[in-house]
């Protein structure tokens, strides 16, 4: 048992270049369609701050353009999705290669008491900046009389 090396390991004993190739024989042979490493790079990295007034959400979305980007809050649920469509046509002199490449991804934030109006969005150097204004608290405390 102590001579069993786990597959997929980047500390493992193989040697050093071929980490990449080793990785793609492995998921090529494994018996799952979805491994963990595919579903990492579905989806964008998110930072969420919140202060007294205001939620700040930064997601991390280098190379994608505005128009690529769709923000919605719904009931308290903030969505960021994205979807981009890519291609790539070349022709040469005996044949033609063409190249269609399209991908979605989404994050959904719960913010339990997110006001939906003065909502405001910046996209800056591949860095998406989201100030969700929060509700004023009501003041639920009662004066209970004793008789």
């Amino acid at each position: 048992m102590a001579g069993l090396v786990p597959f997929n390991k980047r500390n493992s004993l193989r040697p050093r270049g071929f980490e990449n190739f080793y990785d793609v024989l492995d998921d090529f042979f494994n018996d799952s369609w979805l491994t963990g490493k595919n579903a990492s790079y579905g989806t964008f990295k998110v930072d969420v701050q919140e202060s007294e007034n205001e939620y700040s959400i930064d997601a991390e979305l280098p190379g994608v353009m505005k128009e690529e980007i769709n923000v919605r809050l719904d009931d308290g649920r903030l969505s960021i999705a994205v979807q981009r469509s890519q291609k790539h046509e070349e022709e040469q002199k005996n044949y033609i290669h063409k190249e269609i490449r399209t991908s979605s991804m989404e994050r959904v934030l719960y913010l339990q008491d997110a006001k939906s109006d003065g909502i405001k969005a910046k996209l800056d150097n591949g860095i998406l900046n989201i100030k969700v204004p929060k509700k004023d608290k009501e003041d639920r405390t009662i004066k209970i009389d004793i008789e």
